[in-house]
């Protein structure tokens, strides 16, 4: 693995880590605030919350780094161990003892993300893509969300409505994650082209309504249903935008691909278990 793509997986770690500070923060606080009372309004007055944006802005930053020394394919799934940091982290805040069971999954999602990483060994793409290669993409997967939006806000069902605001926010944020390189590279020609680009915009727009359905899915139902789809949703948005668009490719034969097929089930088999862990530490 070249100097860059090692740096890539360091930076993609830290962002991990801050993430996990942030989500254990927030989803304490916007699981408190009752459905009848206005959700933003109760998470600015509430400390905690404010503690989890501060890990998010650096777990952000970190992500931007790695953005830049690697592909989407290579940085986003590794920010899925946000959960294995996540663990302890909630685990001593209750005081609950972690099973030995859950360390084992852990490992197991360790060892599949290390897997599909050194097999498939992600390529870097083309960071500006034309407006006609993103549209096509673009719309299928906003389309997507937004029925899953629709839908989640004519459910009664907690667990439904968590699970599928809990989707559109994390795919959300991989949408983000995959303008987020471009956007980086447009400073280099002054604040006006950055604000003049319609991938900033995006990015922003893509950033801020993923972080609301992220806290909504938080505070409609159990942490079972939210925090799995969030911590998949990203990574799965993001690899379909960084192939589909963004020419992003694995580099691997037949074989490999089948090993990486069974790594990224395993992942995301791990995600779940390892999210409903945490949500009952």
């Amino acid at each position: 693995m070249a100097n860059h793509q090692v740096g890539a997986v360091v930076c993609a770690l830290i962002a991990a880590l801050l993430f996990a500070v942030a989500a254990v923060a927030q989803q304490h606080a916007a699981a408190a605030v009752p459905e009848d009372e206005s959700l933003m309004r109760s998470l600015l007055r509430n400390p905690r919350w404010w503690g989890g944006i501060i890990g998010d802005a650096g777990g952000y930053a970190m992500q931007v780094a790695a953005l830049t020394l690697g592909a989407v394919l290579l940085v986003q799934p590794i920010l899925v161990s946000m959960l294995v940091f996540a663990l302890p982290l909630s685990a001593r805040i209750n005081r609950r003892r972690i099973t030995p069971r859950t360390w084992a999954t852990a490992v197991a999602l360790a060892a599949a993300l290390a897997a599909f990483l050194i097999i498939g060994d992600p390529t870097e793409g083309n960071t500006n893509a034309p407006l006609r290669d993103w549209i096509p993409p673009l719309a299928a997967l906003l389309g997507v969300l937004a029925v899953a939006v629709v839908v989640g806000l004519g459910t009664s069902d907690p667990t439904r409505r968590a699970l599928l605001f809990g989707t559109a926010g994390g795919a959300l944020f991989g949408l983000a994650a995959a303008l987020t390189e471009y956007v980086t590279e447009l400073f280099d020609g002054g604040l006006i082209h950055v604000l003049g680009s319609w991938q900033t915009w995006a990015l922003v727009a893509s950033g801020l309504t993923g972080l609301y359905l992220q806290q909504r899915a938080f505070q409609s139902g159990p942490l079972v249903a939210s925090l799995p789809a969030v911590t998949i949703a990203e990574p799965l948005a993001a690899a379909f935008i960084g192939i589909t668009v963004l020419d992003e490719r694995l580099r691997t034969d037949h074989i490999g691909f089948a090993v990486i097929t069974v790594a990224v089930i395993i992942m995301c088999a791990t995600t779940i278990q390892l999210s409903r862990a945490q949500a009952d530490a």
